[in-house]
């Protein structure tokens, strides 16, 4: 497949769609210096784009936490992802959003004199982890630790705060892992590079209270849908000596959808039938 920046269709681009392969910034552009960039991934399905609302409030949201107001409204969001899938004539894709700080007045730390930009690409995109979807992903432990909320605004979808997860997940693929779990400031379990992630021990479920990192759509999805059914849920801080105990494990995000996870370093998990209940049921409910 060609590169991201080497295909036909059309990508909406502060108001207007344009042609892929003329979608660019200037390379003095705030964002690429300073990551003063905020974004959301979404997944349409059958034509509708499972949680878009919610999708566009955060991406406003994000840019609040980061001191960059976007200029659009959520029903502007929502409507600028629409008009790109039709564009592109897709109903099952990958839906980029992503606001930043354009090139401007300013090229220093600050940046209040430069625009707010945004874009909104779609693609074609398969399961994230391959086909851990069946037999269960396998994961290295990061050395890198999810920062204080003192350090950083954990809530916000921000680009910087990705650096270290594509470092990890580098060092994870260099081992043969498909990613890495990461624990966080306390050396609590946190999450894994872009996906939160959930524990089954005896029947109940345990996943990590986000006060560090950030409080997925999907993991709030798949909580409800635990609780729905009568499973009991425990969000709290875990323990690395825990992840023996534990008999399942799966991965939430809208890439990740739900995956199975089979290995984390030495320990070993089972893809058992509520995993396998899980990412069915989360299956149907996009689908839905």
């Amino acid at each position: 497949m060609a590169g991201y920046d080497d295909r036909d269709g059309f990508i909406w681009m502060d108001g207007k769609l344009v042609d892929w392969r003329a979608a660019n910034v200037h390379i003095l552009t705030h964002a690429l210096h300073y990551a003063s960039s905020v974004f959301e991934g979404e997944r349409c399905y059958n034509g509708k784009i499972f949680k878009s609302v919610e999708h566009s409030e955060r991406l406003r949201k994000s840019g609040e936490y980061l001191d960059m107001p976007l200029p659009y409204s959520v029903a502007e969001i929502e409507a600028a992802k629409e008009a790109t899938l039709k564009a592109n004539n897709l109903t099952d894709a990958y839906v980029r959003a992503i606001a930043w700080r354009g090139a401007g007045e300013d090229m220093g730390v600050a940046s209040l004199k430069n625009p707010i930009r945004m874009a909104v690409a779609v693609w074609t995109w398969g399961n994230y982890y391959g086909d851990a979807k069946m037999k269960g992903a396998k994961l290295d432990i990061a050395k890198w630790k999810r920062p204080s909320p003192e350090t950083i605004p954990h809530a916000a979808k921000a680009a910087g705060l990705y650096m270290i997860c594509t470092m990890s997940k580098h060092a994870a693929e260099a081992k043969g892992c498909s990613d890495a779990m990461m624990f966080d400031y306390r050396g609590y379990v946190a999450e894994a590079t872009g996906a939160n992630i959930f524990f089954v021990k005896d029947g109940e479920v345990h996943t990590p209270l986000p006060d560090a990192f950030l409080n997925g759509i999907t993991r709030q999805t798949v909580i409800g849908m635990l609780k729905g059914k009568g499973i009991k849920v425990h969000e709290r801080h875990i323990m690395p000596a825990e992840l023996e105990s534990f008999q399942q494990c799966w991965l939430t995000g809208t890439a990740a959808e739900v995956t199975p996870v089979g290995q984390i370093g030495d320990y070993n998990f089972e893809v058992g039938s509520l995993t396998q209940q899980i990412s069915t049921d989360y299956e149907k409910l996009v689908r839905a």
